[in-house]
């Protein structure tokens, strides 16, 4: 969306607003992102209550966590239908969130309302919006929401994938292997690309089951995801290492890297590196996988 520096997103983790003992744990977390969530982690007897500890969350906001980088705070609200909705995006956006997670979007309408309301409300253009694509109106949407990212105006940065709800939604049957899935996270992944967002896989239910989770986070990296929804601190260590550069990667991007730099291929579109063709598309993906590399100091 921007051309600012890589932000990773690798492990984005789900903390209820209404949980203290897992909203003290924020600082102490070595994961890239946190969602304070208003919405389904919340019942709703509660969901006023947690609205109201918002101050105290971002009063006491960390600007960096013990493990000495900077975690994202993102903000998820009720849907706007709702009656907590509008409430909820009023707070949130008072409290300056690194981004707000709009839950049920499903037309690119449901974008720009909320963009119109953060900028009449004076929100910086540094909160930004993230959606939930967890509704078969917004499969049939995605193209025409995820476009929105390319003007920095409306503020989206990020999909995230709402598996659970997708299931619920169209009745398909949930396996491990996620079959009936994987051609709707293909394609949220194929849209998040053409607006030039970044794309959350769903979150894995059973946190016990760190091999499964391992699976999972294998197969969304090599579908192009950029990161995974967490919902227990176990599963950090394992989405950061699946959504990190392997080293043979690294590798091979340095190589490309200093081959284009050296003065004979100076101006050159394409140029031979071990007997393989190389273009300089190739070394903008060395680059990019770089950059990525050094924001998670790898």
């Amino acid at each position: 969306m921007t051309s600012e520096p890589y932000l990773p997103r690798r492990s984005v983790l789900y903390v209820p607003a209404s949980n203290d003992k897992a909203l003290a744990k924020i600082a102490t977390l070595a994961c890239d992102a946190v969602i304070i969530d208003l919405e389904d982690a919340v019942a709703p007897s509660d969901k006023i209550a947690a609205r109201d500890k918002l101050a105290g969350i971002f009063a006491s906001r960390p600007v960096a966590n013990q493990h000495g980088r900077r975690c994202e705070m993102i903000v998820r609200v009720n849907a706007l239908s709702s009656e907590w909705g509008n409430d909820d995006l009023l707070a949130a956006a008072k409290f300056e969130p690194d981004g707000i997670l709009l839950s049920k979007v499903a037309t690119p309408r449901d974008i720009l309302e909320v963009g119109d309301v953060l900028d009449d409300n004076f929100a910086p253009d540094s909160v930004e919006l993230w959606a939930m694509i967890e509704t078969p109106k917004a499969m049939l949407n995605i193209g025409a929401i995820a476009e929105l990212g390319r003007d920095p105006a409306s503020r989206l940065a990020c999909f995230l994938a709402g598996t659970n709800d997708l299931v619920k939604e169209t009745g398909i049957l949930a396996t491990p292997d996620r079959r009936y899935l994987v051609p709707w996270l293909m394609q949220m992944v194929l849209a998040a690309r053409a607006g030039g967002i970044d794309m959350l896989d769903g979150v894995s239910n059973d946190f016990r089951d760190l091999d499964a989770f391992a699976r999972e986070c294998t197969e969304a990296a090599a579908m192009g995801f950029d990161g995974k929804t967490l919902i227990h601190p176990a599963q950090i260590e394992t989405a950061n290492r699946a959504f990190a550069p392997a080293p043979e990667a690294l590798a091979q991007a340095r190589a490309v890297k200093d081959a284009f730099a050296l003065p004979e291929n100076a101006g050159k579109g394409v140029i031979a590196l071990n007997g393989r063709m190389v273009e300089r598309l190739h070394l903008a993906q060395a680059e990019k996988l770089l950059a990525k590399a050094a924001a998670i100091g790898a």
